[in-house]
């Protein structure tokens, strides 16, 4: 961030906690907050920046800069019950009349709700403004999910869902479905990906009003590196293997192939 860099004081004797506290109330709303940053300092015997030595206090008149580690891996896509989430978003009533191929995504969204009862996955499910636009639908069968909570926001990552995710020992992907893909699914997958959550977007149980909407969604997704799939390879992906002691269970569900859609021939 050396565009942002600037002359500022900090106490004598000040070491790392006081930086990165100075560098916050400096830079703090230009930063993304869920990154990891490592501070350095420039070391003039050797003309670079050098991360910032263990003890280091400042005594005297020096040059440090705050930066962010990125590390460039391959989004492989595994998934394990374990370490994973479903999110169910916003399949409410009122949205029914509006949301092309909605009777679809209900009947694929209740297939992946009942795989997650079956393997022990946690589900999430919000619901934007109930009071304005009703509940879940009534073939959605929300028993046994872990949270139902109203929002405005239009992303799913409330204070309370991050609050439930660190109660989730070893979460690391995210199954996301619901409406509208441009809108709640696309803000929420992209809020996840920035705080390292690997995210598996169902395209056969998302659509929106418009189907260049939710096309333009899919395909903006999929280039940031989140995964567009289906629900049935979500639940095999799961199972792994027809030796896995839940896998008659899911074939059960997927015996009959989902809808096919108007939306296959819009993705």
């Amino acid at each position: 961030f050396s565009v942002f860099a600037r002359p500022s004081t900090v106490p004598h004797g000040a070491g790392y906690e006081l930086l990165i506290q100075k560098f916050l109330s400096l830079y703090g709303d230009q930063l993304d907050m869920h990154r990891k940053f490592v501070v350095q300092l420039f070391a003039e015997e050797w003309s670079q920046y050098i991360d910032l030595p263990k003890g280091f206090l400042v005594s005297e008149r020096c040059k440090v800069r705050l930066v962010p580690l990125q590390i460039q891996i391959t989004t492989l896509g595994n998934l394990t019950p374990s370490s994973t989430v479903f999110f169910c978003c916003d399949m409410q009533e009122r949205f029914r009349p509006a949301i092309k191929y909605f009777g679809d995504i209900i009947s694929v969204g209740q297939r992946l709700l009942q795989g997650a009862r079956i393997l022990g996955i946690p589900v999430i499910v919000t619901e934007q403004y109930p009071k304005g636009l009703g509940s879940t639908v009534q073939e959605i069968d929300l028993t046994g999910v872990k949270l139902v909570l109203p929002k405005t926001k239009f992303s799913m990552v409330l204070p309370e869902v991050e609050a439930a995710l660190a109660d989730i020992p070893g979460v690391r992907s995210v199954v996301l479905f619901g409406v509208e893909t441009h809108v709640c699914i696309q803000q929420t997958a992209l809020e996840l990906v920035g705080r390292g959550v690997e995210v598996h977007i169902v395209a056969d149980a998302t659509s929106s009003r418009s189907m260049m909407d939710r096309m333009f969604a899919l395909e903006r997704l999929a280039r940031t590196g989140i995964i567009v799939t289906t629900s049935e390879a979500i639940l095999l992906q799961l199972v792994a293997d027809k030796d896995h002691p839940k896998f008659k269970e899911i074939q059960n569900i997927i015996k009959a192939s989902a809808p096919e859609s108007g939306l296959l021939s819009k993705v």
